[in-house]
């Protein structure tokens, strides 16, 4: 019916009728193309870069302290009491060389005023400026109580660290609170093998912190005079006191994650310490262990940053109000602008 109307004659009233037909005709004769297929859209080859940066370029920022920090699972800290670094090659002290030379160091490191044992110390183990830990005094003075703020101890015994000190000195324990020690122990022996072999005794159980102190050298130098024969002899003694603990840690299989930090309290001259001479105020300070990039520090090392580098690198919290700041760049990384002196 539809093709005999379209060859019937055609009528105004036919006309709209018979081109929309046609429009429908020939719109379904024509071929159905298949779509075409979308290719993905080929990103252009990246240009060609060079290996060293364009004076514009900002260069790759080292990595931060917090991703760098070596795999340390513990802090042995040695304090040979008195130690001057002009007296590691008098005396000679070839273990300790040996450290050096594998491990990074500075014979320019400096104590806290005054250069004495009690003051310094607490320096060196809470962090802190003697204006702010408070330990004015160089005497056992149990009634004067404990070093004022966050020390090192506190840190790693609320970590679930074992916290260890072996001292030669029983005023040493006024540094940190009992509360704060697994183990005390106070060796009323100068010979220092015999200190030694009490840390020893100590490591094959693990720890998390240990502080050895040797004192010797401090007795022979009040005695004696820094630099004189006796003082060497025991500074040697030292030295042999020192292998001893480090084939202790080989023994027992912790060596390798052990991070191992040698200094002193001050050094002295003549029969005494107490001032601000240079062979007073400067000591060594002397870092092995894992992460640790080999050579001499160029930076400014004080006392007070042997506290903060053992916290850092145990991945402990550092208080806001600590003097001491990690070295860094014992361990390869950028440091802050560091203040020297660090205490007044």
């Amino acid at each position: 019916m539809l093709f005999g109307q379209l060859f019937c004659p055609m009528t105004p009233k036919r006309l709209p009728t018979l081109l929309l037909l046609t429009v429908l005709l020939l719109t379904a004769c024509q071929p159905v193309a298949s779509p075409t297929p979308r290719l993905p859209t080929a990103s252009p080859p990246p240009a060609a870069t060079s290996t060293r940066p364009s004076p514009t370029e900002t260069p790759t920022p080292a990595p931060s302290p917090t991703e760098a920090r070596p795999a340390v699972r513990r802090v042995l800290i040695l304090s040979i009491d008195a130690l001057r670094p002009d007296a590691i090659a008098a005396a000679p002290m070839p273990v300790l060389t040996g450290l050096m030379q594998t491990g990074a160091f500075t014979l320019a490191a400096q104590t806290t005023y005054p250069a004495a044992t009690l003051p310094s110390h607490a320096s060196m183990l809470t962090g802190l400026c003697p204006a702010d830990h408070g330990v004015d005094w160089n005497d056992d003075l149990p009634a004067r109580g404990y070093a004022l703020g966050v020390d090192l101890f506190d840190l790693a015994h609320a970590a679930g660290l074992r916290t260890v000190m072996v001292v030669g000195k029983q005023k040493l324990r006024q540094i940190t609170e009992p509360s704060s020690l697994d183990e005390f122990t106070f060796i009323n022996d100068r010979d220092l093998v015999i200190a030694a072999y009490a840390a020893q005794e100590v490591i094959p159980q693990d720890f998390g912190v240990l502080f050895v102190h040797f004192p010797t050298a401090d007795d022979m130098g009040d005695a004696y005079g820094w630099m004189s024969p006796e003082y060497l002899s025991v500074l040697r003694r030292a030295d042999e006191a020192l292998a001893n603990l480090l084939a202790a840690l080989d023994s027992a299989g912790l060596r390798a994650d052990t991070l191992l930090i040698v200094t002193a309290d001050h050094g002295g001259h003549e029969f005494g310490h107490y001032t601000r001479l240079p062979v007073d105020m400067t000591i060594p300070w002397i870092v092995h262990g894992p992460g640790v990039r080999p050579g001499e520090l160029s930076e400014p090392v004080s006392v007070v940053d042997t506290a903060a580098t053992a916290a850092w690198a145990l991945g402990l919290p550092l208080p806001p109000e600590w003097d001491g700041l990690p070295v860094y760049e014992a361990f390869g990384l950028d440091s802050p602008p560091r203040p020297d002196p660090r205490c007044p």
